[in-house]
């Protein structure tokens, strides 16, 4: 399982790398939202900010958060589907 999670991932970031700004933030307010991205830029921001020098840890940490958000939404009971297209 973990392999096909992996080959997803790598899927998934190799598509929004390639993406242009306007489809990526299009992309970005129909998946979350305005409200949401700001709630994520401010404490992303403010964790980078009290511990520069732990950038690259910091930043696995966000995207494992997200992931596992993502997730934590898709086992709650009577959520909305899916719908995520890149």
């Amino acid at each position: 399982m973990v392999g096909v999670k992996k080959g997803f991932a790598i899927e998934f970031i190799n598509r929004i790398r390639t993406m242009e700004s306007p489809e990526l933030n299009a992309l970005i307010v129909r998946e979350a939202g305005e409200e949401l991205a700001q709630f994520f830029l401010s404490y992303s921001a403010n964790l980078i900010s009290r511990d520069p020098d732990r950038v690259i840890e910091n930043t696995s940490s966000l995207m494992l958060m997200g992931y596992l958000i993502r997730a934590a939404e898709e086992r709650r009971p009577g959520r909305e589907p899916a719908t995520l297209q890149a």
